[in-house]
């Protein structure tokens, strides 16, 4: 039987399925049905700044209103059990997650800014997280900010964090990077264990008919995957850094090129959230059978051997492939 097992940020797993952070893990319930269909870790829904700046600001609010209205006024404290402090439902959620399964539960932070905020990164290892995502997703809108800029205040924001937190430190990118590898580097000389390829965002749609901003999502397919995969494939084996591609793992096979390629893990979520818990068990069950049928005997065997280091033509990831791409499409043409 072939050995599934491989290494993801210093946890050891027994498979590279991992699912990826998305609302399945809202439920302690959903997270051990995760388990029992075999994967190896998950991967929480993302906290955002956002959350944490405002409920810090509604809470400074209940702390404070009325402390005029009489001299004894500001020593009141209100019930804070009657309050929802977001970000302390979080806290509490790692703790049930790693009471109740098994797996490795890995936090994550929705952020970009270096402030009072990542303190929270210490309470996530506080709570039992066995690691940490950040997503560092900012869309730049201002005109005087430059590129150089912005992937200082991300450096530096990893660096921060490094000083916050013990457990492993896994950063998700997008691919809209001038220089990804010379970015990546930085990262991690900044200290992150791993990288994460890549961020799916959310693109708002247009109602022409409303002339209202539609909020949009829409759940990846196979076809999302080439692109982390062709990104993992040009850096692994440069960095020493571990790799996860997410976006666009449906099936065994996408699982498969993810470990060809160079990654580490295959982290899935729209699977998932389309089909069912259950879908996990199906992708597993046929891994082995490929890896038993073209005689694999462990996923570190084949991890990398479709890198771009390893493959026969290099140049199949880079720009000298495309022309090649747009020719294929020479014979469909009706002339």
């Amino acid at each position: 039987m072939p050995d599934l097992s491989t290494t993801y940020l210093g946890l050891k797993l027994k498979n590279p399925l991992v699912a990826s952070s998305s609302p399945l893990s809202k439920k302690v319930d959903m997270v051990r049905k995760l388990e029992d269909a075999g994967v190896s870790a998950v991967v929480m829904y993302s906290l955002f700044e956002e959350q944490i700046v405002h409920e810090s600001r509604a809470l400074d609010y209940f702390l404070t209103r009325g402390s005029e209205s009489y001299a004894e006024a500001i020593t009141y404290f209100p019930d804070l059990g009657k309050y929802n402090v977001g970000p302390e439902d979080y806290l509490n959620l790692i703790q049930k997650l790693k009471s109740s399964v098994q797996i490795p539960i890995i936090a994550s932070l929705n952020g970009v800014s270096s402030g009072g905020w990542i303190s929270y990164a210490k309470k996530m290892e506080q709570a039992g997280a066995d690691a940490l995502e950040i997503n560092i997703y900012y869309l730049p809108t201002e005109l005087d900010l430059t590129s150089r800029e912005l992937e200082e205040a991300y450096v530096d924001l990893v660096k921060d964090l490094k000083q916050e937190i013990h457990i492993p430190l896994a950063v998700k990118l997008s691919p809209y990077f001038t220089a990804l590898p010379n970015f990546a580097q930085k990262l991690v000389k900044a200290g992150a264990d791993g990288l994460v390829l890549f961020n799916r965002f959310y693109q708002p749609d247009l109602d022409i008919e409303a002339l209202e901003v539609v909020a949009n999502l829409e759940l990846s397919s196979s076809s999302d995957l080439r692109l982390p995969l062709r990104w993992i494939a040009i850096l692994y084996g440069r960095l020493d850094v571990d790799l996860a591609l997410t976006s666009g793992v449906h099936t065994a096979k996408d699982i498969i090129k993810a470990v060809m390629a160079g990654a580490n893990v295959a982290m899935s979520a729209s699977a998932l959230i389309q089909h069912g818990c259950e879908k996990a068990a199906e992708m597993l069950a046929d891994l082995q059978k490929w890896m038993e049928e073209y005689e694999y005997t462990s996923i570190e065997q084949m991890r990398g051997s479709m890198s771009q280091k390893s493959v026969a033509e290099p140049a199949a990831f880079e720009r000298a492939n495309y022309m090649k791409a747009l020719r294929s499409f020479d014979n469909r043409l009706r002339i």
